[in-house]
């Protein structure tokens, strides 16, 4: 296809000098493009050919970048940066040094707000709004929100906050994609939408209100007259109680309703309105049938032929370590009737989907509600359940202090399955499980795990799921070493390490690594060129110290791997027990440096960061002045 008016549009500044029946055409090539780019890039599809003409017309309507909008999440901003001067840029997308999958304040002065986890866009357009407000500066600020991301408490909290300012110029689009596009989003809706937007509305509710004002009871009755009246055909009362004025919903596919009715909510913004809430409705996949038909299987692909469309993969020969917490939860299920799974919002993500399938009276999804999620399970732990929480290490984070103060200051037997910990790719450093090991082992009463592969994944959580206190498994994205699982649900010995390889070499050049989850493989790769002794260490904590004297004992010197954050990370624990015991030799802690890790191919990132086998070999060598057999190093990496 050719991008006859699209190639003309180098930001938002062109965009605003097209006339606005040129928009639909537009539209139609720019939806066009993203499908093409990201069946050739692989990222997030669905969601961002659902916000084409939304796109489109808040940079039509806003003075953007004075203007500022921000993205919840901000996997629907593809249209967005293509607009803002990245279309040719967009080749590169979630590659090493290319741009991000997500809004980054780095990347474009029209990335107003770097985002990519959930519900942050109204506390952050808010904060801007009064920002301008104490810089004497006249702006109005745009949170775009998925109906999703309005399942989290921090949405409504900024909206509470929001309500305070009768006056603020803030807008809130809520982007409805989860409902379809009904009778009551047609002309008389798009009239009503129109109507509620417009000044006469305002002028004639605010004269009315002085009117009235003489006699309150007759003001209240009118007030919740309006309001009744106004729920019969759209639920507008309930953000009306926080202050905002409510508009819509609206078709988010027509721009000749959403230019002119985003014109009117602009403009009554700067003249004092207050608070606007937009109710857009838009459909995931828009325009791309296949997408429209499957728009969870179209949420992130990888590379595809829009033609064909998404061909079923070959059955890969190394199971996912989502699969195999999948497939135990199952399992274990089946085994005590006490498990409940709790999911904030990652069903499919974190593997849940056979669980929902099999056990629908003990599978919770709370929403995307970290907090809750985590209070929620500790609440069903004091009824004598077994919770096993499903969530994205990085996603944890945001549930802390439910988990120190909810979970585990009353030692409640929580476990938390954390998947994707470590580096994830393409979604970089804002998805990234890297700190975890840290955030975690500093918690009293908690015991943190962290299986080397499939089969030890299944045996640890099983070890955690037997504990009468909060455990946590980590295990990263994607396939393990393909060791194969056994069925049975066999526990490991809490506290314990193992010794899988032992060093050969003479006094003084004797090196032990103590191996933490993932790193195991590499670590026993870069011992065999070293000549080194090898230990998984299962457990952070407890740690197992008696294998870590030993160790020391044995060798001239310790070697700590994890795919995580070094500072704080499995390496502090051992120098604290080493600390502890009175212990005085040479340990190079070998991790995640203190710096954010940007996207890309999560192989190629490790090797960035001395994490494969031959940068486990060179940075010990390097430390320690010994020698070795560097080919073998590289050929095992």
């Amino acid at each position: 296809m050719t991008y006859a008016l699209l190639n003309t549009i180098n930001d938002p500044t062109d965009l605003r000098k097209l006339e606005r029946r040129q928009l639909t055409a537009l539209a139609d090539e720019l939806r066009a493009f993203v499908l093409e780019s990201v069946s050739q890039t692989g990222g997030h599809l669905s969601s961002n050919l659902g916000t084409v003409e939304l796109t489109i017309a808040l940079h039509y309507v806003f003075d953007t970048p004075a203007d500022r909008v921000v993205w919840d999440v901000g996997h629907q901003s593809y249209p967005h940066k293509i607009l803002t001067g990245r279309r040719d840029r967009m080749n590169t997308l979630r590659q090493w040094g290319g741009i991000s999958g997500f809004p980054r304040r780095s990347e474009s002065e029209y990335d107003t707000f770097g985002t990519a986890h959930s519900s942050t866009s109204i506390s952050a357009a808010l904060g801007m709004a009064l920002g301008a407000r104490t810089r004497g500066e006249q702006r109005v600020s745009i949170a775009v929100i998925g109906d999703g991301a309005m399942t989290a408490g921090m949405a409504f909290e900024a909206m509470n906050n929001a309500g305070v300012y009768k006056d603020l110029p803030l807008v809130v689009v809520l982007n409805d994609n989860d409902m379809s596009i009904s009778p009551p989003v047609g002309a008389l809706n798009r009239h009503l939408a129109r109507l509620l937007s417009g000044q006469f509305y305002a002028a004639t509710k605010k004269g009315i209100e002085r009117v009235l004002s003489v006699a309150p009871p007759v003001l209240e009755f009118a007030k919740r007259f309006e309001e009744h009246a106004k729920g019969m055909v759209v639920p507008a009362t309930l953000f009306e109680e926080f202050g905002f004025n409510y508009i819509g919903p609206i078709d988010g596919h027509d721009l000749n309703s959403l230019v002119p009715t985003l014109q009117n909510i602009r403009q009554r913004a700067l003249e004092g309105g207050g608070p606007q809430f937009l109710h857009v409705v838009t459909k995931k996949g828009q325009g791309y049938k296949l997408a429209e038909a499957d728009p969870i299987l179209y949420h992130g692909p990888g590379k595809f032929n829009p033609a064909e469309g998404i061909r079923p993969a070959a059955k890969p020969a190394r199971k996912t370590y989502t699969q195999v917490f999948g497939e135990w939860l199952c399992d274990m299920a089946a085994a005590d009737e006490r498990l409940v799974g709790i999911t904030p919002a990652m069903r499919e993500g974190s593997g849940l989907v056979e669980f929902e399938k099999r056990f629908p009276d003990r599978y919770y999804d709370v929403g995307i509600a970290e907090q809750h999620a985590v209070t929620f399970a500790g609440g069903m732990a004091c009824e004598g359940l077994k919770p096993v929480v499903a969530i994205y290490s990085t996603f944890l984070q945001r549930g802390y202090d439910q988990l120190i103060h909810d979970v585990a200051l009353q030692n409640l037997p929580v476990v938390f399955a954390l998947d994707r910990a470590g580096l994830v790719g393409a979604d970089g450093a804002t998805h990234a499980g890297a700190y975890d090991i840290a955030y975690l082992r500093c918690i009293p009463n908690m015991m943190v795990m962290t299986p080397a592969d499939e089969n030890e994944c299944r045996q640890l959580l099983s070890t955690a799921f037997a504990q009468d206190c909060p455990t946590a498994v980590r295990y990263p994205r994607g396939s393990g070493a393909g060791v194969e699982t056994q069925p049975d649900l066999t526990t490991l010995p809490v506290g314990k390490g193992e010794m899988r390889r032992e060093s050969t070499a003479r006094a003084g050049q004797r090196v032990a690594l103590l191996a933490f989850g993932s790193m195991l493989y590499p670590a026993l790769a870069a011992a065999d060129a070293l000549d080194a002794s090898v230990a998984n260490m299962r457990f952070v904590k407890p740690l197992d110290v008696e294998l870590v004297k030993t160790l020391a004992r044995d060798h001239d010197f310790l070697v700590t791997v994890e795919e995580g954050c070094v500072m704080g990370g499995a390496g502090s624990a051992v120098l604290e027990a080493l600390a502890a015991a009175g212990i005085e030799m040479p340990v190079l802690q070998l991790g995640l440096p203190d710096r954010f890790i940007d996207h890309g191919d999560p192989a190629f990132l490790l090797s960035q960061c001395g994490l494969d086998a031959a940068g486990i070999a060179r940075s010990i060598r390097e430390r320690f002045g010994l020698g070795g057999n560097a080919a073998a190093a590289t050929r095992a990496a």
